[in-house]
């Protein structure tokens, strides 16, 4: 399974952008699509993820900037992120938890991730 994100860019603090990840169409099956990041110096954290049904849930951090969605058909996830600010600057990783084929258990894939980064 491979994933690619991409949206990635410089944007000023207040402003806005959106990211999105593609997947390979080998997925029989998916349990969760999620964003984390990895901001300089710092662990990965958890940003929000979505299931299928269409339920989301945020880290804090969020605090109602960003919403994740997904286009199931062209097996695509979104991250709308609006009013950044600096820090929020990082590389934004998406990851699906889904399996190849029905007699097998569920696997986390992740992908390379897209660089954001907000200037003050």
């Amino acid at each position: 399974v491979q994933l690619q994100a991409s949206g990635g860019g410089l944007v000023q603090a207040g402003g806005s952008l959106k990211l999105s990840c593609a997947s390979s169409r080998n997925l029989v099956s998916i349990d969760s699509w999620s964003w984390y990041r990895q901001s300089p110096g710092m662990q990965r954290e958890f940003v929000g993820k979505v299931v299928p049904g269409g339920a989301t849930n945020y880290a804090d951090f969020v605090k109602g900037r960003f919403r994740i969605s997904r286009d199931v058909p062209a097996y695509t996830l979104y991250l709308q992120m609006n009013d950044l600010s600096p820090e929020d600057t990082g590389v934004y990783i998406c990851n699906v938890v889904g399996r190849t084929d029905y007699w097998s258990d569920s696997k986390t894939y992740w992908g390379q991730g897209t660089q954001v980064t907000v200037s003050s």
